[in-house]
Parts: C-alpha cells; sequence; structure tokens
C-alpha cells in the first residue's frame, strides 16, 4: 500500500502582513483571493506576480478596433491589453501576439486560454517583437499593432529575475534568461569608459563616471559583483559625498537609472526597438493603426523621430502631435503609469 503524501504547511511569515514576494500567496493567487487583490490594488500598489495594464482606455481608442480584424500585440507581458483586445475582436477576428519571456508568456497563454480565447482567435509567439515581419509571414498585413515597452510588473517584483535593486537576487535582468549573458556577466566584461557611455546613453546617469570607477576598483581589488544588492551597495559607496539632505532619494534615483541602463544592455533594447520601427510600416495595412507606450526618454524619441519621419515622407498619414499621458487618476491608481507616454500612427 502506497504512503499518502505528506501535508505541507505553508510557511508563516512574521507580523501582520507578508513582505517577501513568496510569501505573498494570496496575491500569487488572484483568482483564488480575488479581495486580497482588490485590496492592494485599492491602495494603489500592484499585487505580487500582476501587472496593471496601463493607458487601457487611450489605446483602445486610438486603435478603433473592430469586430474580425487582425492585429498584433508585441509586448504581450500579463495579457491585460490582449483581453480586453480580444473582447473587441469577436467573434471572427484575430490576434498575434508576441512575448520574449519564456516563464510570463506560459502563465499569460494559460489565463488568457481560460478565459475562452483559444487558438481560433489568438496565436501566441515566443518570439522578439522585432521578428514583426514572420509574424505578417503567417497572419498577412495587419489591421492594428500595439506596444508597450514597459517591464512588467510580474518581472520586477520577482526577485529570481534580478530587475529591482530593492530586493536582493541575482544580477540578471534578462527578459528571456535563457538567452544571452546576465546583467552580472556583462558588467564584468566592460572597461571603465563603457560601463560610463552605457550609462550615459541609456538612462542620462549624472554619476555615470563616479559609479564606473568605483566598478572597476571594485573588479581590481578581486571582488565580484553577482546580486543586486552587490551593485546597489557600490553605487551607496561612490555616491557618499552627496548631501545628507538629499542623499536617500538621489541614491533610490540613481539605482533606479543604473539598474535601467543595464537592463536596455542586456536586452539590446534600443536594437530591438529600432528594428522594429523599421519594420512596422510594410506590415501595416492601409489605414493600419499603431499604438506604442514608452517608459524612457530614449525610447519616447526614437518612437516619435520615427513617426515624424513617416509622416512626412508619406508612410503615415497621421501621428500624434504630442506624447499622450496617463490621467491623474490613473497614475494616483497606479503609481508606475506616471514615466508613461503614449503616440501613435496611422499608415497612409
Amino acid at each position: 500500500m502506497e504512503d499518502k503524501a505528506t501535508h505541507k504547511r505553508r510557511v508563516r511569515y512574521s507580523g501582520t502582513h507578508p513582505k517577501q514576494y513568496h510569501e505573498k500567496y494570496k496575491e500569487l493567487q488572484p483568482d483564488k483571493y480575488q479581495d486580497t487583490v482588490e485590496k492592494v490594488m485599492q491602495k494603489g500598489s500592484t499585487p505580487a506576480g500582476m501587472h496593471r495594464s496601463i493607458c487601457v482606455d487611450e489605446i483602445m481608442e486610438i486603435l478603433q478596433i473592430q469586430p474580425g480584424q487582425i492585429g498584433m500585440d508585441a509586448t504581450l507581458g500579463y495579457g491585460g491589453h490582449a483581453k480586453v483586445i480580444l473582447k473587441r475582436l469577436m467573434p471572427d477576428g484575430h490576434l498575434h501576439a508576441t512575448d520574449v519571456d519564456p516563464i510570463e508568456i506560459k502563465k499569460t497563454e494559460e489565463r488568457l486560454r481560460n478565459a475562452g480565447f483559444d487558438s481560433k482567435y489568438l496565436t501566441l509567439h515566443h518570439m522578439n517583437f522585432s521578428n514583426i515581419d514572420l509574424v505578417v509571414k503567417e497572419a498577412g498585413l495587419l489591421d492594428f499593432c500595439m506596444a508597450d515597452l514597459g517591464v512588467s510588473s510580474m518581472q520586477i517584483d520577482d526577485p529570481s529575475r534580478g530587475f529591482s535593486y530593492k530586493t536582493e537576487g541575482p544580477l540578471d535582468l534578462r527578459l528571456n534568461p535563457e538567452k544571452g549573458e546576465s546583467a552580472a556577466k556583462r558588467l564584468a566584461s566592460l572597461t571603465q569608459k563603457e560601463l560610463e557611455y552605457l550609462l550615459v546613453e541609456n538612462s542620462d546617469e549624472p554619476y555615470a563616471e563616479k559609479i564606473s570607477k568605483a566598478v572597476m576598483l571594485h573588479f581590481k581589488q578581486g571582488k565580484k559583483i553577482e546580486t543586486t544588492s552587490d551593485l546597489r551597495n557600490l553605487i551607496e559607496l561612490s555616491l557618499q559625498f552627496l548631501p545628507e539632505k538629499t542623499r536617500a532619494e538621489d541614491l533610490k534615483k540613481t539605482c533606479q537609472r543604473s539598474f535601467q541602463a543595464l537592463r536596455i544592455d542586456v536586452n539590446h533594447e534600443f536594437e530591438v526597438l529600432y528594428e522594429f520601427l523599421e519594420k512596422l510600416p510594410a506590415s501595416l495595412k492601409s489605414g493600419g493603426r499603431v499604438a506604442i507606450l514608452t517608459f524612457h526618454s530614449g525610447e519616447d524619441r526614437m518612437v516619435k523621430k520615427a513617426f515624424k519621419q513617416g509622416y512626412r515622407s508619406g508612410i503615415y498619414s497621421e501621428i500624434s502631435e504630442d506624447a499622450i499621458r496617463p490621467t491623474p487618476q490613473e497614475c494616483s491608481q497606479n503609481p508606475r503609469a506616471k514615466s508613461a507616454k503614449l503616440r501613435f500612427a496611422v499608415k497612409a
């Protein structure tokens, strides 16, 4: 007779509320604990393991999605935008969605399939959105396309992914941890000048020289930078000269910028966006509409420039004159929306 599996009790957390990512078992099971999730969201926070889609109404107004159309969500993520789009495409439209993250695309596919969107309505592609031409080869020209260039909250919040300076984890930062080199390996391969250039170019970091010198000295002393805490502590050490009154806030911003700069480099984000923007016009039908949501000034400049050049050359018949920003109400409910900028274009 086989022994019954031993029941394992959930590990209890100290205090009244869970603080560590793995302890937030209710937030990590939103379908089962909806009340807890709603309470977290009402406080203006994003539940662990979830992502709150930004500018949904504005994007839907831009795309003007109609039943029966064929479109693409270039950055599937948690699937929030995709779910709204799919409802508008019913009963006979189809959405193609790409995502480079092998971990999250499986979770999102399960959620969307369980919501009733089978292969008749939704095709998922585990690939980078720079391969939009490969999607079009299968799907045909697109009626619309959208891209949300922000890193998803579930990636940021999971310490094992190494995206945040706030939590201890491996210094990884890869959107696809199965390919390429981690941020730790990349950092160890750079010269001082290369690191300084990277920090300035990718995040306009004002203390790039100080940080790059501290990193190189650290390596010369035979020490390693392998975790998020290693890098954060080194940045803090290099900026001890800052006035005590503003030091905490300045350190926070510098850590954010430095991690962002490394993430952009590790994932070749500017190169990927450039390739996508180059292929985009040939992927849209006449009258096809595109909406792109950015969270970084460098990305926004690239999108703005591509749309303006396309408009001047007659590729696009209409583009957004200015960036569209989330409403104050949305920013209040979801602070991660504050840096978002939305631009659109319509194929001639």
